[in-house]
């Protein structure tokens, strides 16, 4: 019997909705059969209500997890224990995520984004959780940086891929899978790659949040939008 194929949003931030929106947010999600969606920590804050939300909401996952835009300081013992116990205190609690390094010019300080990626790593490893992974003008040192901690071992997602075929074979090569999202729709060279990439690698994801810079509220990317994605 072939595998179930199961139609789910791997990466979210939900928690940035107006909390009495995401009721409606989610029956548009079951209406066109997603099953489930992850919605990913930022800070510890946003991990909080990430996990809060999950409780409340059957189809809702969490991810614990400092994004490296907001990797302002180094992750010291009290804010390790404080991740480690939001993520094994908590059952829906899936992945570490939304964790790496982003290189634009106005982002933190290099050195203080891969000591806290180093440590979400380490703290992956410690309770046997994926990570979920951002990459912006870093692939090279993302994947030095996985391996040199043993990130396979747990291994994850490649998170909102718009890479090549090289970038997505050495992020298979390091035991994790290509997420893809709406860019898939409007490039045709992520479309190439995306065919290339095997099947059993692929997952997908919304990255869904507020978008008021689009004219039209129902234009907003929302769980449902995983559907065209597949």
């Amino acid at each position: 019997m072939a595998n179930k194929l199961v139609l789910g949003d791997c990466h979210t931030h939900l928690d940035h909705y107006p909390p009495k929106e995401i009721p409606e947010i989610l029956e548009r999600a079951r209406e066109v059969d997603v099953e489930f969606a992850v919605c990913a920590g930022t800070t510890i804050a946003s991990t909080k209500e990430c996990i809060q939300m999950s409780e409340q909401y059957d189809m809702l996952y969490a991810g614990v997890g400092i994004h490296p835009m907001h990797a302002e300081k180094i992750v010291d013992e009290a804010t390790y224990e404080e991740l480690k116990s939001l993520a094994e205190n908590n059952p829906k609690v899936v992945c570490i995520s939304e964790v790496g390094l982003d290189f634009l010019p106005e982002s933190p300080d290099h050195e203080i984004q891969y000591q806290v990626f180093r440590e979400h790593i380490r703290l992956a490893r410690s309770l046997k959780l994926p990570i979920i992974f951002h990459s912006r003008e870093s692939h090279p040192e993302i994947f030095q940086t996985l391996r040199e901690e043993h990130a396979e071992e747990v291994g994850g997602i490649m998170h909102y891929f718009q890479a090549d075929e090289a970038t997505a074979r050495e992020a298979i090569d390091c035991g994790f899978f290509i997420s893809l999202a709406r860019p898939l729709l409007r490039l045709p060279e992520l479309q190439e790659v995306a065919k290339i990439i095997p099947m059993d690698n692929i997952v997908l994801e919304t990255d869904a949040a507020p978008q008021p810079f689009k004219k039209y509220r129902h234009n907003w990317t929302e769980p449902r939008h995983v559907l065209p994605v597949a």
